[in-house]
C-alpha cells in the first residue's frame, strides 16, 4: 500500500497511475501557452481535473495553489521541485497557500511544535523566498495556529469514519487518533481558501500524496452546502538520490541540500554519484552512455539546464560516447556550485523576511 508516509524506492508510476485512477497530463500540456519544463519533459506526468486550471491560466482567470510541507530535515533538491512549480503558477497570478503541517508532524512523527516551526522558517520558507517566491503574494501558516482550518477540519470530520480512513491509509488499532485525524486537517488546508473565494485550486504533489487528494475530492462532494469546487492535482516524479533510490533528508549521502557548501566532501559526493556510464572508457566511447539511468543527467533535466536544445545536445553526446562521465560530473558540479553560491546570498537576504511570515 502506498501512503503519504510510506512509498518504495522502485515505484512503478504507470502501474500506480492505473491503480489510483490518475490521468496522463500530456494532452493538456499541449494546450498551455507556456508549459513548465517539468511538464514538457514528463517530470510532471499525471493529473486529476487539471483542465480547469489550464483554462484559468490560458484565460487569465483566478485560481489557487495549495502546497503544504511537513519539515523533518534539511531542504534538498527534491523539495525544490515543488517551489519551482509554485514559481511557475505565481507568474500566472495564482493565490498561493503554504500550510506547515505541524499538527501532522506532532501526531505522525512525534516532532514538537517549536522544532517544526524553526525548521520551517530556517530551512524551508527562507529557501522558498530565496528561490524567488514573492513573500507578499503567499499565505504561510502553521496548522496549529490557523483557527479557520481547525474549525473546518472539525466540521468535515463528521462525514468521515474510521473504516474509510483505514481503507485509504492502512491505519490500525495501534495508530493514535491524532494521526488518523491528520488527513482531515489536510483536507481543510486544501479546501479552506474557498471559504473566501470560490475559484479552482490545484495541489502539486508526488503520487504518494494522492490518498489525500482522493479523500479531499470525496469530502468536497459530500458537503453540498459549502459548494466546494473539487480540487485539481498534478503529480511529479521523485528525483533520484545520488546513489539511486529516493533522495532523502535523513540520508545525507543521497541528497543535495540547498544549504550545501562547495567543500571537498560535497565535491566527492557529487563525483561519486550513480551514472549511466559503461564499465570502461573504451566501452563508453564504443557503446555510448545510458542517460536514462544517470543521476547526473537527471539533475540536468530537473534543475540545472533550462534550455531544451542544450539538454538534447547533452543527451546526444552521452548516447554517442562523445561525453565521458567524468567530464559530465565536473560540469554538473560547477553548475551546482554556481547555483548554491547565488542562493546562499539570496538566503541571507530572505532570513529576516521569512521569520516575520510566521
Amino acid at each position: 500500500m502506498i501512503t503519504p508516509w510510506d512509498v518504495s524506492d522502485d515505484l512503478d508510476y504507470k502501474k500506480t497511475m492505473e491503480q489510483f485512477g490518475v490521468n496522463p497530463i500530456s494532452e493538456i500540456v499541449k494546450t498551455l501557452k507556456e508549459p513548465h519544463n517539468f511538464m514538457k519533459r514528463g517530470i510532471v506526468f499525471g493529473h486529476r481535473d487539471f483542465q480547469k486550471i489550464a483554462d484559468a491560466m490560458n484565460n487569465g482567470k483566478d485560481f489557487t495553489v495549495v502546497s503544504g510541507m511537513m519539515p523533518s530535515g534539511k531542504m534538498h533538491f527534491g523539495h525544490k521541485m515543488v517551489v519551482d512549480q509554485l514559481l511557475y503558477y505565481q507568474k500566472y497570478g495564482a493565490d498561493i497557500y503554504i500550510p506547515i503541517a505541524d499538527l501532522e508532524a506532532y501526531w505522525a512523527r512525534g516532532m514538537d511544535f517549536e522544532t517544526t516551526k524553526k525548521l520551517a522558517i530556517e530551512e524551508y520558507i527562507t529557501n522558498y523566498i530565496a528561490l524567488g517566491l514573492d513573500p507578499e503574494k503567499i499565505h504561510v501558516y502553521l496548522q496549529s495556529k490557523n483557527e479557520t482550518v481547525k474549525d473546518l477540519a472539525m466540521r468535515l470530520s463528521k462525514r468521515v469514519n474510521f473504516t474509510e480512513m483505514k481503507g485509504i491509509y492502512g491505519f490500525s488499532g495501534e495508530t493514535n487518533i491524532g494521526h488518523v485525524f491528520a488527513p482531515v486537517v489536510q483536507v481543510a488546508d486544501i479546501l479552506h481558501p474557498q471559504l473566501e473565494k470560490k475559484v479552482p485550486v490545484v495541489v502539486p504533489v508526488g503520487i504518494d500524496q494522492d490518498p489525500h487528494i482522493r479523500l479531499t475530492r470525496d469530502i468536497a462532494g459530500r458537503y453540498k452546502d459549502f459548494k466546494f469546487i473539487a480540487p485539481s492535482s498534478t503529480y511529479h516524479r521523485f528525483i533520484t538520490g545520488l546513489l539511486g533510490g529516493k533522495m532523502s533528508s535523513s540520508k545525507p549521502e543521497t541528497a543535495i541540500y540547498l544549504s550545501d557548501e562547495p567543500t571537498k566532501s560535497f565535491k566527492k559526493k557529487v563525483m561519486s554519484c550513480k551514472t549511466g556510464g559503461r564499465e570502461t572508457l573504451e566501452e563508453q566511447k564504443k557503446l555510448g552512455g545510458v542517460p536514462e539511468a544517470c543521476v547526473v543527467y537527471e539533475l540536468y533535466t530537473y534543475h540545472l539546464i533550462e534550455d531544451d536544445k542544450e539538454l538534447k545536445k547533452l543527451y546526444e553526446q552521452c548516447k554517442s560516447g562523445e561525453l565521458t562521465c567524468g567530464t559530465c560530473k565536473k560540469e554538473c558540479y560547477q553548475k551546482l556550485v554556481e547555483f548554491m553560491t547565488d542562493l546562499k546570498e539570496k538566503r541571507e537576504q530572505a532570513k529576516e523576511v521569512a521569520a516575520k511570515l510566521l
